[in-house]
């Protein structure tokens, strides 16, 4: 039987929310993307290990979501700073850590400013900086939010995510998907997304020296197709795999994605 826990952190006097699954000594830490602003993982155990099988056995696995209270002008670095706090707290002395779209973003700087704690890094549909596909992509997303318009934002995020195949199968689910998901406020929301728009760790990327691993769509709406290319250039010796007809989604849609992240964490 695998241990399973769900959890919170103490950081800097708010909660993070975290779920945790497996037995392994190994550690994996996942970052996921701006998702996090609209739902958190509390509770989420169960739900979220699925994908993992491969990984119970010899590794514990740590999904972390952002603090549940995040200032004015939060920033990706200090979310960084904060999810360092965060496995602090909990023993995790040294880990491989996989970020997901923003999450990759704050894994880019924990990288950068905390590398004693990064054994490999997984970049996954993820961009070294705000380019003109982001800025354009986050800042319809904002707008939608201000306006309390869920169905366009649920909309927008599943067309500029998911392959064309899988739209064509699943498009109609997404506005019948908005009704039972609208947060009671989007101010956790528009801080993450924000926090997007300012964000450039191009300046700093040579400084990432552990085994890095990237992971991108070539049909991409949300980061653009070059920006896996160009993490790749400026991050030296880090290896680039990119999923021919797949997008944002690629994480989710490629269906041998978790048995490439286990075979790189193992190599």
């Amino acid at each position: 039987m695998f241990r399973r826990k769900n959890g919170c952190v103490d950081v800097d006097g708010t909660g993070m929310y975290y779920v945790s699954f497996g037995n392994g000594g190994k550690k994996l830490v996942v970052i996921p993307g701006l998702s996090d602003g609209l739902a958190t993982v509390k509770g989420k155990a169960l739900l979220l290990s699925g994908p993992y099988g491969k990984f119970l056995s010899d590794y514990t696995v740590y999904m972390f979501s952002r603090k549940n209270v995040m200032p004015e002008g939060y920033s990706i670095r200090d979310m960084a700073s904060d999810q360092v706090k965060a496995m602090k707290r909990l023993g995790i002395e040294k880990a491989c850590v996989l970020g997901v779209s923003q999450g990759g973003m704050i894994s880019q700087y924990i990288a950068i400013d905390f590398p004693e704690y990064v054994e490999k890094l997984i970049l996954t549909v993820t961009a070294p900086n705000a380019n003109d596909v982001v800025k354009n992509a986050v800042g319809s997303w904002i707008e939608s939010a201000k306006k309390g318009d869920h169905v366009s934002l649920m909309v927008d995020t599943a067309e500029k995510m998911y392959s064309r195949s899988y739209l064509e199968k699943k498009r109609w689910m997404f506005p019948l998907a908005a009704r039972f998901t609208k947060p009671k406020d989007y101010t956790r929301f528009l801080r993450n997304a924000e926090a997007i728009l300012n964000f450039d760790a191009r300046p700093e990327l040579h400084k990432i020296k552990c085994p890095t691993f990237i992971v991108a769509g070539d049909d991409d709406n949300t980061v653009g197709n070059d920006a896996p290319h160009e993490l790749n250039e400026r991050i030296s010796g880090s290896t680039l795999f990119i999923y021919s007809g797949l997008g944002h989604a690629a994480f989710e849609e490629g269906k041998d994605f978790y048995g490439r992240i286990y075979d790189f964490c193992e190599g």
